[in-house]
């Protein structure tokens, strides 16, 4: 690295300064006074606890993430973007920058507060009312200016010049006594009051707190941010806590609560020369702090247009443009301060002011959320070499939302609502970039594993009789040829069961066979999810149909259950597929598992005229497994208008009891089968069971038929032949017999 390198940017001090200038600022002089005269000296302390329960794993959360990934221009937007992935930080990004812009106005708007002896000099001496614009325009000029034409350099150093008056004017704030403190009857002041309205002068104080960030803003123009930003947030952070703290204490020893509620500048009362340090204090916290602002917000926006994040090519390059060889934003500069003047020019920024607070919540929440979700997830590439807790992270996101809430609920669903929108429209010009998906696909990767296990374990110590539901497997290479079996697969796992289909590769395993099933996994991928299917889709690359049958059924299930049933294919024009399913079913029969063989009729299925099912006298195993799949691919949408029929086959002297036992079977089980839709059906000798089924099935969406093993060896295809039926067939032969709860 090269002397110039070394020697270019910021140390540690600049990301110090900005963020303990911008804590110790506005609200610190106008509104905790009025917080202790009505909240008490405990009512205070929580509200300086409970916002630093915020911000402080928020500066944990941004330690961690900048001292484990490059950090360029742009701070808490960079970090988060580089995290989350472009669209998402984009998103944050636009709602921080003007978060940070309208900061600028807010600011200066405070710092005309300073010159209040002025205006009331004014209004007793002449009778005129001057306006608050005729200090705050001035004051927006010469700032303009000042980082307009010197930029971050001299920003920066009139930083340190503003901090030393903050400091002092401090120091002459807790140097001072007064009358009420002599008399030592404070202890009034230390009760916590008014509990019921904590949050909203938690409102008017929280902002005093979203200054720890502002140091991150400088990451474009550090030497060493993974070093810089981590000191120096953390020790703004902990010394503005510990600042407010004192503070807070020597106002409940040293005024009274009707003075503290009632006067703005309360601290000029209790100060050495108070009317004078304590306006020359607020002034230069003020000023400050809109330095601060003004210098991180053109770096926020410079940052999002490198990433093209603006739907305009030209203002991308515009915004992006910078000046001289520290690629100082001066045109991200001009759009900042005009935005600043627009607000300042309105001179009231109470209602933007939360706003402001909404979207530095929804950043700190977002900082604490990646923190936790790279804890959980654990990714190789995640070594930050600052740690924090993952629990502290996640309580740290928690709160932010429970807070925010609490603030304001309408701003909040609207601060959402707004993000939500800008998040769509970024997704929607920019598809290519990575979106929500990269935020939690690795701590999905990692709860799946974790649930995975859990239930292994579970099933090992103390197995349990649990609700069936079906885990099928299917293997096919005729993927691309036959397209109804994926139907079948996509009504079995919409709701109640899962589904795993695997695509037939036969050959050896090689990177050319490798390389061709993961293409035709993928376009299947695509296919099905433009279809809503929850059909889990792989491939199986086998010398043979048998071995790739014996490897997919040794495959775990993604559910985490174990796999319970297999699927076998044929088209009713290609009848010669059924020697290879019947050659292989046998292979199944090692793993207790049901077995279904589809026979796909080669036309559309007509939804609306129901499934039929049929019972005969031999389906004792199979009757119940039958039931339950047809209820299973009936609550599928295809399904929706349609209904289930069972037939049932038995000899004359048994119809009443059987009509009994079925009805029985419908109540007692639930099943969405009317009493009109169960048929029972006498056995003739001179009928057969086929002209039954090709009678009363002839035009049903799907047909589910039983089969036993003894049959399959009597009558080998022609157990699934002589069907003469317009919808698709299901023939099920179970393992055992399953219980309708």
């Amino acid at each position: 690295m090269s002397d110039y390198i070394q020697k270019k940017g910021f140390g540690t001090a600049p990301v110090f300064f900005t963020a303990i200038s911008t804590i110790l600022g506005a609200i610190l002089f106008l509104r905790f006074g009025y917080a202790v005269g009505n909240l008490g000296f405990y009512g205070s302390l929580l509200i300086i606890i409970l916002g630093h329960l915020i911000t402080i794993p928020t500066a944990m959360a941004i330690s961690e993430i900048a001292t484990n990934t490059r950090v360029e221009g742009g701070g808490e937007y960079f970090i988060i973007s580089r995290s989350f992935g472009l669209n998402i930080g984009a998103t944050i990004g636009i709602a921080l920058y003007f978060s940070q812009a309208i900061s600028v106005a807010f600011y200066v708007i405070a710092f005309t507060e300073a010159f209040e002896p002025l205006f009331n000099w004014f209004s007793s001496a002449h009778n005129i009312i001057l306006p608050r614009q005729v200090i705050s325009v001035p004051a927006m000029i010469i700032l303009a200016i000042i980082i307009l034409k010197k930029g971050a350099d001299l920003g920066v150093k009139t930083l340190y010049f503003v901090v030393i008056i903050l400091f002092v004017s401090l120091a002459m704030f807790f140097m001072g006594t007064t009358d009420f403190f002599e008399a030592g009857d404070y202890s009034q002041n230390f009760a916590f009051k008014n509990r019921g309205n904590f949050f909203m002068y938690f409102a008017i104080c929280f902002p005093a707190f979203t200054g720890m960030t502002a140091g991150v803003g400088l990451s474009g123009d550090l030497r060493n941010p993974k070093k810089s930003i981590p000191r120096g947030t953390i020790w703004g952070t902990l010394i503005g806590m510990l600042m407010y703290i004192l503070v807070v204490y020597k106002l409940s020893t040293s005024a009274s609560a009707e003075e503290l509620s009632t006067s703005q500048l309360s601290m000029a009362n209790i100060a050495i020369w108070g009317s004078l340090i304590i306006p020359i204090g607020l002034g230069a916290s003020t000023i400050s702090s809109a330095i601060g602002s003004v210098l991180v917000a053109p770096r926020t926006i410079q940052a999002l247009a490198t990433d093209k994040s603006f739907p305009s090519a030209y203002l991308n390059r515009f915004l992006s443009k910078g000046k001289g060889e520290n690629n100082e934003p001066f045109n991200a500069s001009i759009i900042t301060v005009s935005i600043a003047f627009v607000f300042v020019l309105i001179g009231n920024v109470d209602f933007v002011a939360e706003i402001i607070s909404m979207f530095f919540m929804i950043t700190y929440g977002s900082l604490c959320l990646i923190s936790f979700l790279n804890h959980f997830g654990s990714p190789p590439s995640y070594r930050p070499q600052f740690k924090s807790k993952w629990f502290i992270s996640l309580a740290g996101f928690v709160l932010s939302i429970w807070v925010m809430f609490k603030i304001n609920a309408t701003y909040t669903i609207l601060a959402y609502a707004l993000i939500s929108i800008i998040y769509l429209y970024l997704n929607k010009v920019h598809k290519d970039r990575s979106g929500l998906e990269k935020i939690f696909l690795g701590a999905l990767f990692q709860l799946n594993r974790r649930i995975h296990v859990f239930m292994q374990k579970q099933r090992s110590k103390a197995p349990q009789k649990e609700d069936w539901r079906p885990s099928a497997i299917c293997i096919s290479q005729n993927s691309f040829k036959h397209e109804k079996v994926f139907d079948l697969m996509k009504w079995i796992s919409h709701k109640h069961g899962f589904g795993t289909y695997f695509h037939f590769l036969k050959g050896y395993y090689s990177k050319a066979t490798n390389a061709e099933a993961k293409s035709i996994v993928e376009k299947l991928i695509a296919k099905q999810h433009n279809e809503g299917s929850n059909l889990y889709i792989n491939s199986m690359i086998s010398p043979s149909y048998t071995t790739a049958i014996a490897q997919s059924v040794q495959t775990p299930s993604i559910s985490g259950m174990e796999n319970n049933m297999i699927i076998f294919e044929f088209a009713k024009n290609e009848p010669e597929e059924l020697h290879n399913i019947i050659d292989n079913i046998n292979l199944t029969r090692a793993g207790n598992y049901d077995v279904c063989v589809f026979c796909d009729a080669g036309k559309s299925t007509r939804f609306k005229n129901g499934i039929h099912i049929w019972i005969r006298s031999i389906d004792y195993l199979n009757a119940n497994l039958m039931i339950l799949l047809g209820f299973i691919i009936l609550s599928h949408p295809d399904w929706n208008k349609s209904q289930l029929k069972i037939y049932s086959i038995c000899p004359e002297d048994a119809v009443h009891k059987n009509r009994k036992e079925l009805k029985q079977l419908v109540q007692t089980g639930r099943l969405p089968i009317t009493l009109s839709n169960l048929e029972i059906i006498p056995t003739k000798e001179d009928v057969s069971v086929k002209s039954l089924i090709n009678e009363k099935s002839e035009d049903a969406g799907l047909t589910i038929i039983g089969f036993r093993e003894e049959q399959l060896k009597h009558h080998g295809t022609d157990l699934f032949s002589g069907f003469n039926l317009n919808g698709d067939m299901l023939f099920v032969n179970s393992s055992k017999i399953l219980e309708i709860k």
